[in-house]
């Protein structure tokens, strides 16, 4: 995981920024006009751009020519508090590589003891303080990039987090590793939801590609358009359709995956292929950290998106995890750290190492 692809040689260059690493610079235009990012070049052919003062989220991301990631009308804006409530959420949600969702709620907007929650949770409108950002150096031997920020969410007389997060890449690769340390500062316990809302988009998704999970139970969520695409005779839940006239608006169908952990230690593999182009995005995670994996399939005109979501929840709301003991606590001045990659995957080995988990 994240090797670099191969050496550089430092003497056909003076400026490590030839050969890849991070580089920062604000919004100057429309509704995303002042936000922070940091655009990264692995120099491996992965190109991503973090999100600084939307809680260190990815929204665009290319390999090579080719996006990876489905982004909305609106694509990244600000932060704002003004979102919190109700289906608010979607009217900033930038689409993007990574939406986080969390850290009190995830799912739909409702109430739990005593609280309040809109759609997702806050963490998506709130930015971070970036602690560091470190850059590769091939001629001192250091090939890795990263980018450290914090986040704090909560109230006085909580519940309070505050997110850790550490985004890498190592040069001449094409992962980006995570590590999502959380803390609970305050004196009283708070519940806890994440949610990776990993977004693909054209041309990474078309018709014909593929999904990759070996799941032996997959779960649709509860609406009719959910048993019908999951569970439905004759049709194949693993393989991207055109662009569905059923899928206008907010029609959409969703299962929960259950993938075989891979290993002791609970790693596991989900991911797309597009064998036309000969890419596919391979997202490695513990399932002893999340539980379950969401698949979100809209194939709506324009709106033509999957995600493949890892969770330690459902998305029903956070007091019907709570009725099934699904919802997750950090106690006070406790820690829980989540690990994951996502990986841009190419060439006929790695493209059928993904396919594989499908038992081709």
């Amino acid at each position: 995981m994240g090797e670099a692809s191969g050496p550089f040689d430092a003497s056909k260059f003076i400026n490590p920024a030839q050969v890849g690493g991070i580089e920062s610079y604000t919004i100057d235009e429309g509704e995303g006009r002042g936000l922070r990012v940091l655009c990264v070049n692995t120099g491996g052919g992965l190109r991503y751009r973090i999100l600084a003062d939307r809680g260190l989220d990815i929204d665009q991301a290319f390999f090579n020519q080719h996006s990876l990631a489905f982004l909305t009308h609106k694509g990244a804006t600000r932060p704002t508090r003004a979102l919190d409530g109700g289906i608010d959420w979607l009217k900033g949600f930038p689409g993007g590589l990574l939406t986080s969702c969390g850290p009190f709620n995830i799912g739909p907007p409702g109430e739990d003891a005593g609280q309040t929650f809109g759609l997702h949770g806050t963490h998506s409108n709130t930015a971070a303080t970036i602690e560091s950002v470190i850059q590769p150096d091939p001629r001192a031997v250091r090939m890795e990039m990263s980018a450290t920020g914090v986040v704090r969410y909560g109230s006085l007389f909580g519940p309070s987090l505050e997110l850790r997060r550490t985004i890498r890449s190592t040069l001449g690769s094409n992962a980006i590793n995570f590590t999502d340390e959380f803390f609970n500062p305050a004196n009283t316990d708070a519940p806890h939801a994440w949610l990776l809302h990993i977004n693909l988009g054209y041309p990474l998704v078309d018709e014909g590609a593929e999904f990759c999970y070996d799941s032996p139970k997959v779960e649709p969520k509860n609406a009719p358009a959910d048993v019908a695409r999951f569970n439905r005779k004759g049709i194949d839940a693993k393989r991207v359709p055109g662009p569905l006239e059923a899928h206008r608006g907010f029609n959409e169908s969703v299962a929960y995956l259950f993938p075989r952990p891979a290993d002791r230690s609970g790693g596991t593999t989900v991911g797309l292929v597009n064998r036309k182009l000969g890419l596919g995005v391979a997202i490695r995670y513990n399932t002893k950290e999340f539980g379950r994996c969401v698949n979100w399939q809209h194939w709506g005109p324009g709106e033509y998106v999957t995600a493949l979501e890892p969770a330690n929840g459902t998305v029903e709301g956070r007091a019907r995890d709570r009725e099934r003991g699904l919802l997750d606590t950090i106690p006070a001045g406790g820690r829980k750290v989540y690990r994951y990659q996502i990986e841009a995957v190419t060439g006929r080995e790695g493209i059928e190492a993904l396919r594989a988990l499908n038992g081709k």
